[in-house]
């Protein structure tokens, strides 16, 4: 019978591929065990593109295994060539070091802590791969891979399919990501990496690897890539990257972004991307409107990052700003100086403030659509002037670009 865990995983929509299930079932139902996922370090934050894999460790958890989150300070110097069509751009250590450390604080959100057989054990591969002897990892390690191999996966297989230079650099990467798990084994007794589909090849080059040095066995795990049901890649939108950094995006628009989802990608992101027990879900599915298993879903992805009350402020702006038409007090706020308004100031000056459009073209063309609002009325004169008597008494005045995008300028 196949282990909670993993039917859990699969009943998620997380489960794409695996070494030997069989196995691997086997013994989480024998004995809790250790599994790791490696995250790169190119930003101050991970987006939700990589909340799937959040939830899979946070998965782990609730059955009593221990993630282990490995922050990719090593690797990150060098870059995973993986779903990349050109070469990433190549961050220095001090950079690096600070990414990791805010990282981590959202790893602190969504899993905990208590426990101290569940609790994550976060490591930093640079502690090893900068130690390491390059004729001496070639003799030990790289002897394990073979060229003709290395050229079948599909990181290094696209991108010379496609004429895409392929640094030598990026091509070790894949070595280097072995011998993490190869390490992580010995230092932690670790059994088990997760990853996306696109990682395959890197995990079973160290399930590989543990065999051949060890004679042990391990296992890996892939996880689908998610797209939106419009092609879209998870975590990007028009207005950028979806944030898990509380410092990098509002509660707002995170709550915004989850109310947006296309109808027939809700539900799978319910499962995907919430504690909602599966049963429930499905029962939820054929007994409530759409949108309001969007707001659930909303509700439910905001609580767990950014608490319950931001989630429900979240819900009652969003209520108050498409139903009631009113201002809404948790809508992202850009401050503006006083002394720019004081004699008024043109329409298209003080869009671009607001960030809601990039050009005085592109503020032209929100009024000739129709799609520009002051305070929810429409704006239909480019030569409108703005000055204080547009603000209210608590000097707040609301730009809305079409239905969904809503900032409020506050003077200081």
């Amino acid at each position: 019978m196949e282990n909670s865990y993993l039917t859990e995983f699969r009943s998620r929509g997380y489960f794409n591929q695996c070494t030997d299930e069989t196995a691997l079932s086997d013994l989480m139902s024998k004995t809790k065990i250790k599994a790791y996922i490696g995250f790169d370090c190119t930003a101050p934050s991970l987006h939700v593109g990589s909340l799937m894999q959040i939830m899979c460790l946070r998965l782990l958890q609730k059955y009593g295994h221990q993630p282990i989150v490995l922050l990719g300070g090593g690797t990150t110097l060098i870059g995973d060539p993986s779903g990349k069509e050109e070469t990433r751009k190549i961050l220095d250590k001090k950079e690096i070091d600070k990414n990791i450390k805010s990282i981590e604080n959202v790893f602190k959100i969504f899993l905990k802590s208590k426990s101290s057989k569940t609790k994550p054990i976060f490591v930093n591969n640079y502690s090893w791969l900068s130690k390491l002897n390059y004729i001496n990892f070639l003799r030990e390690i790289g002897k394990h891979f073979t060229i003709n191999k290395m050229l079948t996966f599909d990181s290094v297989k696209l991108r010379l399919e496609r004429e895409q230079s392929l640094s030598y650099m990026e091509f070790n990467y894949m070595m280097l990501q072995a011998y993490d798990f190869y390490e992580l084994h010995k230092r932690q007794k670790c059994v088990l990496q997760i990853g996306g589909s696109d990682q395959w090849g890197n995990i079973v080059n160290g399930t590989d690897l543990i065999k051949r040095k060890n004679n042990k066995q391990a296992y890996g795990l892939t996880t689908p890539l998610i797209t939106l049901s419009s092609g879209a890649k998870m975590g990007k939108t028009e207005k950028g990257a979806i944030w898990l950094n509380k410092k990098m995006l509002s509660p707002y628009d995170y709550w915004q972004f989850w109310r947006n989802t296309d109808d027939k990608d809700v539900v799978n992101f319910l499962k995907l991307f919430t504690d909602l027990d599966i049963e429930k879900i499905n029962n939820l599915k054929n007994n409530h409107n759409i949108n309001d298993l969007k707001i659930l879903l909303a509700n439910e992805a905001t609580t767990m990052l950014h608490g319950s009350k931001a989630a429900k402020d979240s819900e009652s702006t969003a209520q108050k700003t498409f139903g009631d038409k009113s201002i809404g007090k948790n809508l992202p706020i850009v401050k503006i100086k006083k002394n720019l308004i004081s004699n008024g100031v043109n329409i298209l000056d003080i869009v671009l403030q607001s960030k809601l459009a990039n050009s005085k073209g592109e503020v032209r063309r929100m009024i000739k659509n129709n799609g520009l609002k002051i305070n929810n009325e429409l704006i239909t004169d480019e030569s409108k002037i703005i000055d204080q008597n547009n603000f209210d008494n608590e000097n707040k005045m609301k730009v809305s670009h079409g239905k969904k995008q809503h900032v409020i300028l506050k003077i200081i």
